[in-house]
């Protein structure tokens, strides 16, 4: 299945950005070379969650697996361009569902683990696909026994496929999958379909699902080039080498997890060490325990390491000397606390499944402070950028007001792209597809920012386009107040929302977990912001919402949408 418009191939082909390898191509190439080397390793405590004792599979063991699996998928009749719905904790089955279905051209949906029927019945509707693969449970939960029942209430058949150790319960019409026993299936049909089957680079692989924080989650199909030009970000803004080995802590679902977990990892011949679900504890003992070159962590956590300096003792930072965050804007304080006092580089990353990727790496911004602030922006005038996919991408910043182009500093618009990152359309949905870019064929992010540096180079994360607050007519960026409050020592995490008010038409609510055994009142953070970090007095927080935790969607966004409905329930 082929969505994007051959235009668009022939050009970025042309190019040299997008190629004629396969995810499968560099799977087989690893397999060869490295064969025995280790590819893939499950958290310590994947009993807690899943059926299993933890695994660790080399190349050639997961080749294997993989191999398998083709088999059991085309005895069942599962062809090119059919989908399968992919429901799976962090675990090593994941990449033998993966590399499975980028060899037979058939389409993988991965969905969180969080997923229930409300969100299925979407996904099987728009999809219609013919299969799922799960676990027997993940957590407490039966999946297997939720889709078998959910298979009864379709117009069309669904067959259930789920990892289970022997002896697991499974219900009726699911079937069991146990790989590292030889199944009963003849190869001969394997080899005959693979003959004839024909997967090119610009066939659809995943069609990965939107968050869904304001609506239902749309699915954003993607090709393996599609897939393979953003391999290089992690690469090149965390100087990894071949074999390097990565600890994944986000789940391997969407843009996040699969462009470092999948893509990253397939291009180096490396090593993903998985994790699941996200436990401190167990992630600072695989960094000391797994020989770990890189990882990502979201800023919260990386503000508690540096807070709690103890938690960090007996990590490698020589060997682990760069760390991704993403998903929330980043502190200046924190990146500078993480060179100054390990040594080490964060890269600050921002993306989306839709393809819009922005990176700052140490040798595209050496300044922590600045690298915190800034990304680099595409096409900025006389400058090539060390981050390869600035070269693959076009970018407006529109006022959104006007949309006329902004082109100084000091005024926020929506960033908009183009190239061979972005996706081509919403999986069949032509309507939202339209909504989604502007005339002149640039995805709208709804992300805003400002231009940013001496010769406008930067940009400047300012905020969700619905996430401002306006208060008294000066617009406030949520996520602004947000980076100065976390940097508080009694914060563990930190929203802030917008509520009504008759006089000033809005006013900010901090909504904070605070560390375990703190206390914080709403005078001591007024404290904090005007002295600390003088801030404008405009942007203090007036109401203060302390929470045991933050309401998140499955893959962890925070729902401000709740919040806002609470802080309106709510007065500090």
């Amino acid at each position: 299945m082929i969505l994007v418009p051959q235009e668009k191939i022939a050009a970025f082909t042309e190019s040299g950005w997008w190629g004629a390898l396969t995810l499968d191509d560099y799977f087989r190439a690893n397999t060869a070379r490295f064969n025995h080397r280790v590819a893939v390793v499950d958290a310590p405590n994947r009993e807690a969650f899943t059926d299993g004792a933890p695994r660790s599979l080399s190349w050639i063991d997961l080749e294997k697996e993989v191999t398998q699996l083709c088999r059991v998928l085309v005895q069942d009749g599962l062809t090119k361009d059919d989908i399968i719905i992919m429901q799976l904790p962090n675990c090593v089955e994941q990449f033998v569902v993966y590399m499975s279905c980028a060899r037979l051209g058939v389409i993988v949906t991965p969905l969180p683990i969080q997923y229930r029927k409300h969100e299925l019945k979407h996904v099987l509707s728009r999809t219609s696909a013919k299969a799922v693969i799960t676990c027997r449970r993940i957590g407490n939960h039966a999946h297997a026994d939720m889709f078998s029942a959910l298979g009864a209430e379709l117009p069309h058949q669904l067959s259930v496929y789920a990892f289970s150790m022997p002896g697991g319960v499974l219900p009726e019409g699911a079937q069991a999958l146990d790989l590292r026993m030889s199944l009963a299936v003849d190869g001969s049909q394997l080899d005959d379909y693979l003959s004839h089957s024909q997967v090119s680079a610009n066939d659809v692989f995943s069609i990965c699902w939107t968050s869904g924080t304001e609506a239902m989650p749309k699915g954003v199909p993607r090709s393996h080039n599609e897939w393979l030009v953003l391999g290089p970000t992690a690469i090149e803004s965390a100087n990894l080498s071949q074999g390097s080995r990565m600890l994944c802590p986000f789940p391997l679902v969407n843009m996040a997890g699969i462009s470092v977990g999948l893509c990253a990892w397939l291009m180096l011949g490396g090593t993903v060490v998985q994790h699941q679900p996200f436990n401190l504890e167990v992630f600072l003992g695989q960094l000391r325990e797994e020989r770990i070159d890189y990882t990502i962590a979201a800023p919260a956590i990386l503000a508690q390491l540096l807070h709690k300096e103890d938690l960090v003792k007996g990590i490698d930072f020589v060997k682990l000397n760069t760390i991704g965050s993403g998903s929330a804007p980043l502190s200046p304080w924190l990146v500078a606390g993480f060179k100054d006092r390990f040594g080490v580089d964060i890269v600050n990353h921002f993306g989306s499944n839709e393809g819009a990727s922005l990176t700052t790496s140490p040798k595209d911004v050496p300044d922590p402070s600045n690298r915190a602030r800034y990304f680099p922006r595409p096409g900025a005038q006389g400058i090539k950028w060390h981050v390869s996919t600035t070269r693959k991408v076009s970018t407006r910043l529109v006022d959104l007001d006007t949309g006329m182009d902004i082109t100084s500093p000091g005024q926020v618009g929506e960033l908009r792209y183009a190239g061979a990152t972005i996706f081509s359309g919403y999986f069949n949905d032509p309507e939202l597809t339209s909504n989604a870019f502007d005339d002149k064929g640039f995805y709208k992010t709804g992300d805003l920012f400002e231009l940013g540096g001496e010769n406008n180079e930067f940009y400047r994360y300012a905020g969700r386009s619905k996430d401002v607050v306006i208060r008294g007519g000066m617009n406030i960026s949520s996520e602004e107040v947000e980076n100065l409050i976390l940097a508080h020592p009694q914060v563990s995490e930190i929203a802030v929302v917008g509520y009504p008010d008759e006089a000033m038409g809005e006013r900010l609510c901090a909504c904070i977990v605070p560390h375990l055994g703190e206390k914080l009142t709403l005078e001591e953070l007024k404290k904090f912001l005007l002295n600390h970090q003088q801030v404008a007095f405009y942007k203090i927080p007036e109401r203060l919402l302390l929470m045991e935790k933050l309401p998140r969607n499955p893959v962890g966004k925070i729902l401000k949408r709740i919040l806002r409905e609470q802080v309106q329930t709510y007065v500090q």
